[in-house]
């Protein structure tokens, strides 16, 4: 994590100061800010599968895309509340419900089941709450050798599959795009994709949420700013992102708690601004910003992390890890990826 999350200057969610990377809550910003006219140019469809709540945001025009602060494409969020209890059960469905959605973005990319994929971890794998892309790529199945040493040998069912962490910019002195590049022009994948840690503005969402995209990962989103993009654009092949917010920032958490207290006061009485003060009529965004004015200067707008992440990054990851292994390879059931769960 070499340095703090940054949003992209295209975004008009920056203009609010909200930390997020998840298309979800963009999309409930930017209702909450009275953009609903310009949401014309995104679809969204939701619904619930046992625990299991899917949300499927399609940004589909310009208007729509500054709207929400995303760029056009696809984003579809797996949140799973329960996710915490580390129930066994409930993480082996998750990470069945994880390939079968995953197996329909790369039917949307065109990706066959003979095309080869570059599985990339980013992040900083000393740094736990940015270890998730390192941890993934620990786990998954790595095939590409075998197809390269000893082809007659691999049973049928299985794609060539590479993967690399390559570490933050402050580990090696090359920025993480520079070495993917290389990567991917010298071994020629089909497919790169591209597993990182984010923000979340809502602390139930960190470590029970998975988003997956197709716009690959650009600059400033991700815990660390990694500037240049991992992209379709930048590589020439299709990238396809895999993200799970792992942090949230100590002025969204304060801003947040001063609403819920408004919220609580109201309960009680109407006049609440005699309690609250100013703060009960600034707009969100105006008391977020406020927020960060006061913390900043004392260095107090700290990335905030569960103190149970090293249990929850090695349960998520290995979901992540087990779904794309039943994603990739036929020989694989995606409809029950139990027996590949670490």
């Amino acid at each position: 994590m070499n340095s703090l999350h940054q949003h992209d200057q295209h975004d008009d969610l920056h203009l609010y100061n909200i930390r997020t990377d998840l298309a979800v809550e963009a999309r409930e910003l930017a209702s909450e800010q009275g953009e609903a006219g310009a949401l014309q140019g995104v679809k969204e469809e939701s619904y619930e599968e046992d625990g299991i709540y899917i949300t499927k945001i399609d940004v589909i025009t310009e208007e729509g895309a500054r709207a929400i602060g995303k760029l056009p494409g696809s984003y579809l969020t797996i949140e799973v509340p329960k996710l915490r209890n580390k129930d066994s059960k409930l993480q082996n469905r998750v990470a069945t419900k994880f390939a079968q959605e995953f197996e329909r973005f790369l039917t949307a990319v065109g990706i066959t089941e003979t095309a080869k994929v570059l599985l990339i971890g980013l992040g900083n794998w000393n740094v736990t709450p940015d270890a998730l892309g390192p941890i993934v790529v620990e786990n998954v199945m790595v095939t590409r050798h075998y197809f390269e040493l000893m082809p007659e040998q691999v049973a049928p069912g299985y794609r060539q599959v590479s993967a690399i962490a390559p570490g933050v910019l402050g580990l090696t002195g090359i920025e993480t795009s520079e070495i993917v590049q290389g990567i991917v022009e010298k071994s020629k994948p089909d497919l790169v994709i591209a597993v990182d840690s984010l923000a979340s503005r809502a602390l139930e969402r960190v470590n029970t949420t998975i988003q997956i995209a197709n716009t690959g990962i650009n600059p400033g989103s991700g815990i660390g700013n990694k500037r240049k993009g991992i992209t379709k654009d930048v590589l020439g092949v299709p990238v396809i992102a895999i993200g799970v917010p792992t942090v949230v920032f100590a002025s969204t958490i304060v801003n947040n708690s001063i609403e819920m207290m408004i919220n609580h006061f109201r309960q009680e009485t109407k006049d609440t601004q005699k309690i609250m003060g100013m703060l009960d009529a600034l707009e969100e965004n105006e008391r977020l910003t406020l927020v960060k004015e006061v913390l900043s200067p004392l260095g107090h707008d700290l990335v905030v992390t569960p103190k149970e992440i090293d249990e929850f990054i090695e349960d998520i990851a290995n979901i992540i890890a087990s779904g794309l292994n039943a994603a990739l390879h036929g020989a694989i059931d995606s409809d029950n990826v139990a027996a590949y769960t670490h």
